[in-house]
């Protein structure tokens, strides 16, 4: 694949040629009707996620389509013990002749814990029953259908998961290089040498607007045919908008397996997403997103 201007970029050389600033929203246009927009926040605060930073998001008229998304270039660290989220971050911009370089520090602060109406659950055997049905949904697509009806269960009963804050174990730099179509993503993370088991990074919108696949296999597939999270075996894989094409491409990137996911349920789910797990031991990733149908 011919590599796009953006890969050459050096960072050294934004010190005599660019000017930065530090600040609480920022917005890259990539075209007429799309844009890119970040946050310093938590913003725009959607669904279960509303508490935890996001990446990049997608734009389209002046709309915002992350859905339950966490964005283009989410960092998630699990250990033997806990999954760590990011409730913090600073977030800086540059400007580099027709680059646009976004600079996102995500401090890993947060966990999960499931809590019923304003009142924290503790308890390890629904805790333990929650996490094996998350984990049967994700490996066997026939049992799907079902246990999606046993996780709405908790929801009936007025349990939702909330993410608390947590000593940070660490932190994950993001920086986004924009040029034209294409973001170059470079994840650096700076975490304990010991005692991580998995790192992520996430590259998800919402699924309301985004609902097709499409691989360099010939995959195809539409709405729930996508499954919540199966691995990626070919050489490049697209999620667009059936109706106007727009949409992210990625590569299989070395040292890391690629997954792509949708889920939809009101008022609960609403995300699908090409999602890298990155080979643990790592100290930092990098890989291209394809803004398509521009």
């Amino acid at each position: 694949m011919k590599h796009s201007p953006i890969q050459t970029q050096a960072y050294q050389t934004l010190k005599p040629k660019s000017s930065h600033r530090t600040l609480d929203k920022f917005t890259v246009r990539i075209s007429g009707r799309l844009n890119l927009r970040v946050y310093s926040d938590d913003r725009p605060n959607n669904l279960e996620i509303a508490e935890l930073q996001k990446g990049l998001i997608f734009e389209y008229y002046g709309v915002e389509r992350l859905g339950e998304g966490t964005g283009f270039g989410f960092p998630v660290v699990m250990t033997s013990n806990e999954t760590y989220f990011s409730g913090t971050a600073q977030l800086q911009t540059f400007k580099n002749e027709d680059t646009v370089i976004i600079r996102k520090v995500f401090i890993m602060d947060r966990v999960a814990r499931n809590k019923l109406r304003n009142a924290r659950l503790e308890n390890p055997r629904m805790r333990t029953l929650i996490d094996a049905l998350s984990n049967a949904y994700q490996k066997y697509r026939r049992l799907r259908s079902p246990i999606l009806t046993l996780k709405k269960i908790p929801l009936r009963i007025g349990i939702q998961t909330a993410f608390v804050n947590a000593t940070p174990i660490g932190k994950v730099t993001l920086t986004y290089r924009i040029r034209k179509e294409y973001i170059k993503v470079k994840s650096d993370f700076t975490l304990p040498q010991e005692g991580i088991r998995s790192l992520f990074m996430l590259n998800e919108q919402g699924s309301e607007f985004f609902n097709t696949y499409e691989d360099s296999n010939g995959t195809r597939l539409f709405g729930d045919q996508i499954g919540a999270w199966d691995r990626v075996n070919a050489d490049w894989a697209r999620i667009s908008n059936a109706t106007n094409g727009i949409g992210f491409q990625v590569k299989n990137e070395p040292q890391s397996v690629l997954r792509r996911g949708r889920e939809t349920q009101q008022n609960t789910l609403d995300w699908i997403g090409l999602d890298y797990e990155v080979e643990r031991g790592r100290k930092s990733f990098e890989y291209e997103i394809k803004i398509t149908g521009v």
